[in-house]
């Protein structure tokens, strides 16, 4: 048996190699890989020896040879294949061991000039890797270290690879190669030529001109959004840390379509809260969303907003749980949990609701930038033959940004309040309208045609949960085109309000909010959720 290895990422290669010598495999190289090698003590061929050429053009050609190729793609049960290799004296590759330049780190390095990234566009090895996965009945190609064990592990038992972890590996190949010329054309594709004249690192555009989506299959779903439709749950190639995909299920029912998007509309509102929070979803709207001091003061104001929809809700906290807050969780029916730990004590709550499915998800490390809060930058929508995108609802709003608009000045713990419920409306679908007090949604109006119905509705479930909403804030995810919309609030209660602004009746609906004696806010901002 032959094995070629050349390997850009040396890690766990050598130890491979010698296990590989050890069972009687001759090994084949190239550059740095053979040095590793041979420096070890292993018996090597280099490639240029076995072409009869050398490296040439800065190490651009190397493996691009008949005796290569030819040795990657003969098929063994064709005579005429097998002939042709020994009139020209090639002899058979029968595993390829090969990962790429590291094309993606090198554009991620902050400056990284047009000549890096082209010099680490990988020729020879994508080429040899198509050529042995292939012929994958014949070859057996790794593409990464993860694989060297299973490969030894066959090899040591059998003397050979079967053919279904060949065929395996080599659909792994395909789809690294897919990976990588992705990654290329994304980034050649977002280069503003005219721009990056001059400039040491090209100028890119946000939305490349190609836009090459790259996901892994994470598992199959029993159906979709209903029983007729068939569904499965994919993540990122990258994922941010932090993201619902990287959770870790401890334990519950298999996830369904419909717990995955709630349970990201959940996660995604929790994250945003600095001060102990949870939240409450319910077909993808937050029914109730507070802080506290812990997780356990949290949960009970949540909860409180709208006991009715937060039954068979998904819940998230962003801190850890105990025994208190799971305790009381309990007492509910609940779809999902999530949270960033879990006590040994608060786990063992759960343990007689074997269907509770209860994800534990590392909190990201934080930061100013998108992903550091486990956020994508660009945001997707599949419409009819093609994608809408646009970049991520990531805006955060400061007291400082604030414009008091009314002649009535707001306390401090009325900024506070509206602060909280802008907050808590960027997470509602529109049209939205969120009453909140102390840290804590009183009443949540979503997803409906008229602003007018999302009061009117808030307002209601608040009277259904026994709440007053008298003296609370008040935000529109979008501008009062009239001010009717704005009694409505104030008729209910609310003494101050927030909202983007930007109407041609702003004017109007300001003198409203001086008649009636609130404090009214303009963020500048709008936060549509369609």
């Amino acid at each position: 048996m032959n094995a070629l290895i050349s390997v850009s990422d040396k890690t766990g290669v050598l130890e491979f190699a010698q296990a590989l010598h050890a069972l009687g495999v001759k090994l084949l190289s190239t550059g740095g890989t053979a040095k590793l090698l041979a420096d070890a003590g292993l018996p090597v061929t280099e490639v240029a020896e076995l072409t009869g050429f050398p490296e040439m053009l800065d190490g651009r050609v190397k493996t691009l040879h008949p005796k290569v190729h030819g040795g990657l793609l003969a098929r063994r049960d064709l005579p005429a294949h097998m002939a042709a290799l020994k009139e020209h004296g090639i002899d058979t590759i029968d595993l390829l061991v090969v990962n790429l330049y590291p094309f993606e780190a090198t554009v991620a390095k902050a400056g990284c000039t047009l000549e890096d990234a082209i010099e680490n566009i990988d020729i020879g090895g994508p080429a040899m890797v198509r050529s042995a996965a292939k012929n994958w009945k014949d070859v057996g190609v790794l593409t990464d270290a993860s694989q060297y064990p299973v490969a030894l592990a066959e090899l040591k038992a059998n003397g050979k690879l079967s053919d279904k972890t060949k065929f395996a590996f080599s659909v792994a190949a395909f789809n690294r190669i897919a990976d990588y010329d992705g990654a290329i054309s994304d980034y050649l594709s977002a280069i503003d030529f005219d721009a990056s004249i001059g400039q040491p690192a090209p100028k890119r555009t946000l939305f490349p001109a190609q836009s090459n989506g790259r996901f892994v299959k994470l598992q199959d779903l029993r159906y979709g959004e209903n029983p007729h439709q068939q569904a499965a749950f994919y993540r990122d190639l990258y994922p941010a840390p932090g993201s619902l995909v990287t959770a870790k299920q401890l334990q519950g029912k298999e996830l369904s379509y419909n717990n995955i998007a709630d349970a990201d509309a959940a996660w995604e509102c929790v994250k945003s809260f600095d001060a102990p929070a949870c939240v409450i979803v319910k077909h993808a709207n937050p029914c109730g969303v507070a802080v506290g001091k812990d997780a356990h003061e949290a949960y009970g104001k949540a909860f409180k907003t709208d006991p009715t929809s937060a039954c068979g809700g998904i819940i998230a906290f962003n801190r850890p749980m105990d025994r208190a807050a799971a305790e009381a969780v309990s007492k509910q029916f609940v779809e999902v949990l999530m949270a960033p730990g879990y006590s040994p004590e608060a786990l063992e709550v759960f343990k007689s609701k074997v269907n509770v499915r209860i994800l534990e998800i590392a909190l990201p490390p934080g930061g100013k930038t998108d992903w550091d809060n486990g956020r994508n930058a660009v945001d997707v929508k599949r419409i009819g033959s093609g994608l809408l995108m646009q970049t991520a609802d990531n805006r955060e709003l400061s007291i400082d940004e604030l414009k008091v608009v009314s002649k009535k000045q707001p306390t401090p713990q009325q900024l506070q309040d509206l602060l909280f419920a802008w907050k808590v409306a960027k997470y509602v679908k529109s049209n939205a309208i969120v009453f909140c007090a102390d840290g804590m949604t009183m009443g949540v109006g979503a997803g409906q045609m008229s602003r007018l119905d999302s009061a009117r509705i808030a307002s209601i479930k608040a009277q259904h949960a026994g709440l007053t909403l008298a003296g609370t804030a008040v935000a529109s995810d979008a501008f009062f085109p009239f001010r009717d919309g704005l009694d409505v609030v104030v008729d209910a209660g609310a003494t101050c309000v927030i909202q983007p602004g930007g109407s041609m009746r702003d004017q109007e609906v300001i003198d409203a909010a001086d008649e009636r004696g609130v404090v009214m806010v303009f963020s500048g901002v709008r936060h549509f959720r369609h």
